[in-house]
């Protein structure tokens, strides 16, 4: 879905796309058979690990993470989605299991997409211009000023300072993504020239903020950046309706420790609680590990609460009891202190078409 918002152009990413081609029996049937053969590299009718690698990384790029190798923490999430496919073990997968895994991980996308649309903008120095003509330019810079903290800093820390204070609705991608940096802010800066060794002062760093701006908004006509924005806020609802509704919470719990490691008593590990409620976060309205700081901080609290890494052993009512008790408790935390995240990422094409896994195929 496209529109068009005064002058920055932008598209809607709400799921509705991926929930039709999961819900077309045939049109996804042929989907998975496609890339089923495109990934059976040995052409065994089966999937190794090493063969489903590609399809994990592109899930990956499809959620937005950093390339596979790049992060600690979101190298943890690209292990998960792999041993979503083959259930922690190394054996190969059959195209039966691949579609299943793969029909769960696109609803849970769409799922995630419906209830937290992503805008893709294409910001292209017109809102920046006019921000920097309008009479709410002048007292908004020096509000900015007032509040950056550089005790030794030059007027160049402070123009780069107050750059990533601006927002995408002021018309600025974000200053601190590498692409926007090297290709827009430095150049930017460059052609002010010795005008950045003057003393800082309230009237150096407005003029030659003005004169940056300006050239900034050169340099987006040029070569726009596209940004994918999304905005929410974690307010425990979601935890507290999934809580409310027994006949939905038995269901999401039963899914959530389904592929749960169990010894021969049938005892599920504590240590799986995390991965459990990573799991099932969808379901109750939270985002999964990894993504937001102040969430991966409350969640990782509530484990701590109730002694998720003592590695002991549990009968499987005992692990959905205090799996239940850890949503209570992040939904009271939230209650208490909702947390309010906007998240800002330069991409540099759709997100739908960053990933190959999520392009149907030609019949």
């Amino acid at each position: 879905m496209k529109e068009k918002s005064s002058s920055t152009s932008h598209e809607v990413m709400d799921g509705s796309d991926i929930m039709e081609l999961v819900e077309n029996e045939k049109v996804f049937s042929n989907f998975v058979d496609h890339k089923f053969e495109e990934l059976d590299i040995d052409c065994d009718g089966k999937l190794s690990v090493k063969e489903l690698q590609p399809a994990v990384e592109d899930i990956g790029a499809a959620l937005g993470l950093p390339a596979h190798g790049t992060s600690p923490d979101s190298d943890h999430i690209y292990t998960q989605v792999l041993n979503e496919f083959t259930h922690g073990k190394q054996e190969k997968i059959s195209k039966t299991e691949f579609k299943e895994v793969l029909s769960d991980f696109l609803l849970g996308m769409a799922a995630g997409l419906k209830r937290d649309p992503v805008v893709i903008l294409r910001i292209d120095g017109e809102d920046l211009h006019e921000f920097v003509k309008s009479s709410s330019f002048e007292p908004e810079m020096l509000s900015i000023f007032s509040e950056i903290e550089l005790p030794d800093g030059s007027l160049k820390d402070y123009i780069l300072k107050a750059f990533e204070k601006l927002t995408v609705e002021q018309g600025m991608p974000p200053s601190i993504d590498p692409w926007v940096m090297s290709n827009i802010l430095e150049p930017a800066l460059e052609s002010l020239g010795g005008a950045l060794e003057q003393p800082v002062s309230q009237e150096t760093f407005l003029a030659e903020f003005k004169r940056a701006a300006e050239n900034v908004v050169q340099l987006l006509k040029d070569q726009p950046a596209i940004v994918a924005h999304s905005q929410n806020t974690f307010d425990g609802s979601g935890v507290k309706r999934l809580l409310a509704n027994k006949f939905e919470l038995e269901k999401t719990l039963d899914s959530a420790i389904k592929s749960a490691p169990r010894d021969r008593h049938g005892k599920i590990s504590k240590e799986y609680l995390g991965v459990a409620l990573d799991s099932l976060a969808a379901s109750a309205g939270l985002p999964p590990l990894g993504a937001v700081d102040q969430m991966d901080k409350i969640m990782s609290e509530a484990l701590k609460m109730f002694d998720a890494g003592d590695g002991k052993m549990v009968k499987e009512d005992e692990f959905k009891k205090l799996l239940t008790e850890v949503l209570g408790s992040i939904m009271l935390q939230l209650e208490g202190n909702p947390v309010s995240v906007s998240i800002n990422s330069v991409v540099h094409e759709p997100l739908a078409s960053s990933s190959t896994l999520l392009q149907p195929t030609s019949p």
